[in-house]
């Protein structure tokens, strides 16, 4: 893209606008100056809001790809990048997952998380080669972020996700995007101009980590990955998730600490199992097996009666 049609694009785009609200900005002390910030960053919830159902729609898809087997691959540059990475490799640990299942790709790589890299984003080949690399393939779902809805890099990757018959979702913050057009399911919150006149890292960046959260929380809650609003499928890898573990056991049954660290030591540090033999009196392969049957929901395990 030349210059002069670069310019014009981004001339028409909601995020690259300059706010109205802020032209002092540089006049404010800085309690007012993060006082405006705050006002601005208000705005955010409201416009993820109006997208809840697109959101839903991406939860559905994702959760019916990772019944097939199949993977979440985030998939962005820059600040979108990095946002996609963050939300993936915290998904491990807090859910017990393969760090396989939900996977980020960055342009320019590794090496783009701690360094810009920026000139990586305009090459739409390379968001195809990133997904061949990984063997990207039908069953998988990639959600392409770029705040602009304009990167190469992203539209490359959904083209070619869509071409080998998987499903993609956009997350974009301006209406009406490129990958917004060529997604299977857009998601498009709205941000407005921004506080400072493109730095789409402020409510921009904050939109896309609401959303990210929503995808992956809500998906994994689909999957079983929860007990009422307990994340009972934490992988206690130190010291604070062994802790979380024991609280989590003692909130859902109210035993004792004793008995929660019985119960998790007899359990091999499963919390699903350890709450299911407390609340049902079943020994350790009796609770493995019954969560099998239950799909690992624990909440079916408990009350087969009660729940289809």
């Amino acid at each position: 893209m030349t210059n002069d049609a670069l310019l014009t694009a981004l001339s028409h785009l909601v995020s690259e606008k300059r706010n109205p609200d802020t032209m002092d900005i540089d006049l404010l002390s800085s309690q007012e100056i993060v006082s405006r910030l705050n006002q601005q960053d208000k705005l955010v919830p409201l416009a993820v809001e109006k997208v809840l159902p697109q959101i839903a729609q991406g939860v559905d898809a994702i959760t019916e790809a990772f019944k097939q087997g199949g993977r979440l691959i985030y998939l962005g540059a820059g600040t979108s990048g990095r946002l996609g990475v963050l939300d993936a490799v915290e998904c491990p640990p807090t859910f017990s997952v393969s760090d396989e299942m939900v996977v980020g790709l960055i342009a320019g790589g590794k090496e783009a998380m701690f360094k810009a890299q920026e000139g990586a984003e305009d090459s739409a080949v390379l968001g195809e080669t990133e997904l061949k690399n990984i063997n990207f393939n039908a069953n998988d779902i990639l959600v392409g972020i770029a705040a602009s809805g304009r990167t190469p890099y992203v539209i490359g990757a959904i083209d070619y996700a869509k071409r080998i018959g998987a499903t993609t979702i956009a997350l974009s913050c301006n209406p009406n995007s490129p990958i917004a057009d060529i997604a299977h399911i857009a998601i498009s919150p709205v941000v407005g101009p921004e506080a400072l006149t493109g730095s789409t890292r402020l409510k921009s960046g904050t939109a896309q980590k609401l959303v990210l959260n929503m995808l992956t929380t809500a998906s994994m809650i689909r999957l079983g990955k929860s007990y009422q609003n307990l994340m009972v499928d934490v992988k206690a890898t130190n010291k604070k998730l062994v802790a979380r573990a024991i609280r989590i056991v003692m909130q859902a049954t109210d035993c004792s600490r004793t008995e929660a660290e019985n119960l998790l030591e007899q359990s091999h540090n499963n919390a699903k199992a350890a709450i299911l033999m407390h609340l049902t009196g079943i020994s350790y392969a009796e609770a493995e097996e019954k969560l099998h049957d239950s799909d690992g929901f624990l909440r079916r395990a408990i009350e087969p009666d009660e729940i289809e």
